[in-house]
């Protein structure tokens, strides 16, 4: 029963945070769902049930799923604590969960000059990739381009063009960010990984 009711209010809160978010009041929520502003307020407030047939046009009003509404708040410990992956030249830790329900992987990586860039095949994939240099310089081949990218800088490209980190230099540090093809061809574990080529 506590956790129904625990269930209930997550789920007006998330109504309210979402609408609040988008910065809508209630009028203009309720224009986008066909319910009433009182009916609305109600149902933040707790003083009105939710039935599911309100639900699904809250939930496409507010630009989210049923499902997403109406996830079950886990106790999982929201602490990641990444392992180092180590290759030739690259040291690789994964800061995120590594089923993501958005298909993106956060990751860290040290990359050194024993990972020569000039002596690796360039990568291509479908998707975009962004990183942003922690320490050091990152010697970003793209296309026909050698681009110094420095410390503090950030980088962003779509990775159908043959492209390939290295490490100008020294070692670099960098925080990147794939999405789900970017992940199968650069991170440890996955089906292809493109760094071992």
């Amino acid at each position: 029963m506590t956790q129904e009711v625990t269930m209930d209010t997550v789920i007006r809160q998330r109504i309210k945070g979402l609408r609040l978010a988008k910065g809508w009041s209630l009028d203009a929520l309720a224009a986008r769902c066909y319910l009433s502003a009182s009916t609305l307020s109600r149902i933040e407030t707790g003083h009105r049930r939710i039935a599911l047939d309100q639900l699904v046009p809250l939930a496409k009003a507010l630009g989210t799923t049923l499902d997403q509404l109406v996830e079950p708040t886990a106790d999982e410990d929201v602490v990641i604590r990444p392992e180092p992956e180590h290759q030739s030249g690259i040291t690789t830790w994964l800061l995120s969960r590594e089923h993501s329900h958005d298909g993106r992987a956060v990751a860290k990586m040290r990359i050194t000059q024993e990972r020569s860039v000039q002596d690796r095949e360039l990568s291509v994939h479908p998707g975009r990739e962004w990183f942003t240099v922690l320490t050091g310089t990152v010697s970003l081949l793209l296309g026909e381009r050698t681009i110094l990218v420095h410390e503090g800088q950030a980088a962003e490209f779509s990775t159908m063009v043959p492209h390939r980190i290295g490490a100008h230099r020294g070692p670099v540090e960098i925080l990147t960010i794939f999405d789900r093809e970017g992940e199968r061809a650069h991170l440890p574990g996955s089906h292809a990984t493109a760094l071992e080529q």
